[in-house]
Parts: structure tokens; sequence; C-alpha cells
């Protein structure tokens, strides 16, 4: 057919861009018994994918690609020459540091990419997070100059899923679509309706980008909020998490987030890209900007503190040997993914104080690690004769540490920064050394070993 009606057969599904989304989103529609064919225009992740190792970390994703590979899941530098009944585009749409405006040509490329591999008969999908108006403008210009007008079927479906619960929320999570027409719209509700349980059918392709933006931004509100009410706290020499519990407690409200970092790939990019298609309307947003810088803050805010302790309890820097525990972004739920760490930010103050900064992630790669400028060893050797401790995530294990047997490791008088409280700080205390947090600082003074 070449008039643009599709069948509403879907067999074939081909996913442009493997990286988190894509990766995710190709093993769950594999698991529903469609073939699909992941693209890429990287040697080594096509590589990887084609021995069935994905390269990226997330749980029941290894299992996926070990047992489907070859079989329902298929990796190549370009979608099949007889094309595909369903084309996802989700390619990276990454910020540009110095502008902080979206680059969008990896965008245009995959678009380009499906007008020539692909017919009217495919259903067409931005699963990539865009600037609103993108899909419209960008994508869309590029299957109508190859199929004509009123002959592309297209629909937005934004991804929402959490790194560490992905499969499972890839059918679990509502399914918002919007349509490019009622014909785009419904081919896209019968898609997904064979991989969601919830189907979300709002009016328009701009409906469903403004959808994905909305969500992180205001997780990036809520969370910058908790950290702002830690910074005060510490201002006032009070417990933030004191504060945030009492505020909490059966109170009929929105509850406050305790405060952390906020990173990964969507949070630390997004709110710029709402920004950057705001102001191409005319309007500049009030909260979304200073809720990410708040969060971009946070980190360098807590290398400054980090590094004025070690200066104040050994006199200086230069030399001293920090532990920082937990090198991705974030704990929990666990991943190795290292987009919008809070250890960028805060690797050029310890490399200006003169630190010698050893590292430990459980997920992370030790070259990874190495890449950031940090010596990768394990806890033990970490901890061996080390002037301060940095935990950046909350990783469960950490939880766990045996604090009796680490802590005797560590010099005197030395530091332990808890970003996120999860140790024992009166076990820190009770063993001679200064225990600290997001916003805090203990106040007591610590019982003095033998």
């Amino acid at each position: 057919m070449n008039s643009g009606e599709h069948s509403g057969e879907f067999q074939r599904v081909g996913v442009i861009g493997m990286g988190y989304v894509g990766l995710t989103l190709a093993a769950a529609l594999a698991r529903r018994g469609f073939k699909v064919y992941g693209v890429d225009t990287q040697p080594r992740v096509l590589e990887s994918l084609a021995a069935g190792k994905p390269h990226i970390f997330e749980p029941g994703i290894d299992e996926v690609y070990q047992n489907l590979t070859g079989q329902t899941l298929f990796a190549g530098a370009e979608l099949p020459a007889e094309g595909v009944d369903v084309a996802i585009i989700c390619v990276s749409t990454p910020v540009q540091m110095d502008t902080h405006t979206p680059y969008l040509e990896n965008l245009r490329k995959a678009a380009q990419h499906v007008a020539q591999r692909c017919s009217p008969d495919t259903l067409v999908v931005v699963r990539s997070t865009v600037p609103v108006g993108a899909s419209r403008a960008i994508v869309l210009p590029e299957l109508e100059a190859a199929w004509g007008q009123g002959n592309v079927r297209l629909i937005m479906a934004p991804e929402r899923t959490i790194q560490g619960q992905a499969l499972r929320e890839l059918e679990e999570l509502p399914q918002v679509v919007g349509g490019l027409d009622r014909r785009s719209l419904e081919l896209g509700l019968a898609f997904f309706g064979r991989l969601a349980r919830q189907l979300v059918p709002v009016s328009q392709l701009e409906t469903a980008e403004l959808v994905k933006l909305a969500n992180n931004c205001h997780t990036d509100l809520i969370y910058s909020f908790g950290n702002e009410i830690a910074l005060l706290a510490e201002r006032w020499h009070l417990d933030p998490l004191e504060v945030i519990r009492a505020t909490n407690l059966d109170y009929p409200r929105p509850d406050l987030a305790k405060p952390g970092y906020v990173g990964g790939g969507c949070l630390s990019k997004d709110p710029y890209i709402l920004i950057s298609a705001a102001r191409s309307v005319g309007y500049e947003p009030f909260l979304v900007g200073q809720a990410r810088a708040l969060n971009e803050y946070l980190p360098v805010h807590v290398a400054e503190q980090l590094v004025a302790m070690i200066r104040e309890l050994r006199g200086s820097t230069e030399g001293a040997r920090l532990a920082v525990l937990g090198w991705a972004y974030k704990g929990w739920p666990p991943t190795d993914d290292m987009r919008g760490t809070p250890i960028a930010e805060m690797m050029p103050l310890f490399r200006a104080a003169g630190l010698e900064v050893r590292g430990h992630d459980y997920l992370v790669r030790s070259e990874v690690i190495q890449q950031y400028g940090g010596l990768p060893m394990s806890v033990e050797e970490a901890f061996e004769g080390a002037d301060a401790v940095l935990l950046i995530t909350n990783h469960p294990s950490y939880a766990q540490l045996e604090l009796s047997s680490l802590l005797p490791r560590l010099r005197r008088p030395g530091l332990i920064y808890d970003s996120w409280r999860i140790l024992d700080g009166k076990a820190v205390q009770a063993a001679g050394l200064r225990y600290a947090g997001l916003g805090y600082v203990a106040q007591s003074e610590p019982e003095l070993v033998a």
C-alpha cells in the first residue's frame, strides 16, 4: 500500500537508537512476540548486542537478550531493506552544554532513515524526549518529503520508566499516545495495546510531548524543594531529616522529598528542553530553571563543604585521601548510569584541593571510575588509611557495611560524609570520627576511642 492506510497488523518493529530507552523497549517487545530490529550507529553497541550482551545494566535485560537474540531480537546499522510495520525513534536528544539548547540532528537523521527504508505502510513512533512541536516540525517533514502529504501515520508515545524497573513499568505504567490524526492515533493505540495495560490517548502530538517534559520537570522540582530545606536547615544548624519527618508525619498535604542528588539522563536535561521550547513561544518559565539550578548546585556545595571540613581537621587538604563510595548518578534502583552523576561536578574541586580520590561502586566499571579521575578499589581498600569518606549514592549494600571493621581503618581525625544518612551516625561518632550529611553536621562531641 502507498496510500498511508496501515493494515494494523504489527509483526516487525524497528527501534532506532539502542540507548537505554531503545534497549529496554526492544526487550519488552521481543518478549511479547514481536520481531524487533534494533538500529544503532555505534559499532561497539552493535557488536555487544549481536553477542546477546546488553551494553547497559538493567535488571532482567541480560536474560532477554541472551535468550532472544537471533530469534526475535536483531541488531544492525540499518533497518531491514524491506522495512518494518512500526518504526520507533528512540535516539538521544542531548542538551548542548554551552547553550543549554537541545541537539536534534539525531532526531532528524533517524526520521530520514525511516523515510528511506520504510513506506507509508509504516507506523512511525517518536519516543525520544523532544521539545514541544519537534515531532511535527522535524520528523513529519522528512516523512512527507519521501511519502507525500497525507500518507504519514505518526504518533508520539513518551517513555516514562525508571531505571531499575523498566521491564515491569513498560507494561504497568499508563502509556500516553498522541497522534498526527485520528487514524494515526488508532494505530498507535492498537500497537501499544499489545504491550501496556493502560492507554491514555491525547488529542495531539504536542500534548504527548509536553506530558513527558511535565513529568520529569515536576520530579526535578519536587526533589529541589527537599534540597532547599536541607540548605536552610544547614544555616540554622538543624537536622533536615528531622524537619522533613515532622513535616510529613500524618499531614494530609503532599509529602516533602528528602534531600539528595538529582541527575540521570532525563532530569539533567529535560528541564532545559522544556525551557528552550517555552522560550520559542515567548514564555520564560518561573520554576523549571530555578529547580534545575538548585539541584546542579548541590554537588558543588557538598564538595566545597567536604574540602573545608578536611582542611579544618587536617590543617591542609594537599595529599589527603578521600574514599568516594557510589559513582553512578543514583544507587536505588541500582544502576551503572553516569549521566548527571554528582561526581562529575565534584572532581574539579577535589583535584584543585590536591586530594587523592579513591573510588568504589557496585556496578560502575573500574575503567569508568578511572576516566573520572578516581582510583578504583574495594570498599576495604578505599577505607584503609583514608582521611575522609564521601558516600554519594544510597545503594542498599552501602547501608549494610560492617562499620565495626571499616571505621578503624580510617586515619584520625577523620570524617564520614554520608549524603543519604544511611549509615549509623552514632557509631561513626563513637569511633572518634566526624559525621555529616546533606544539610547536616552532627553537633554532639564524639566519644574518642582510646
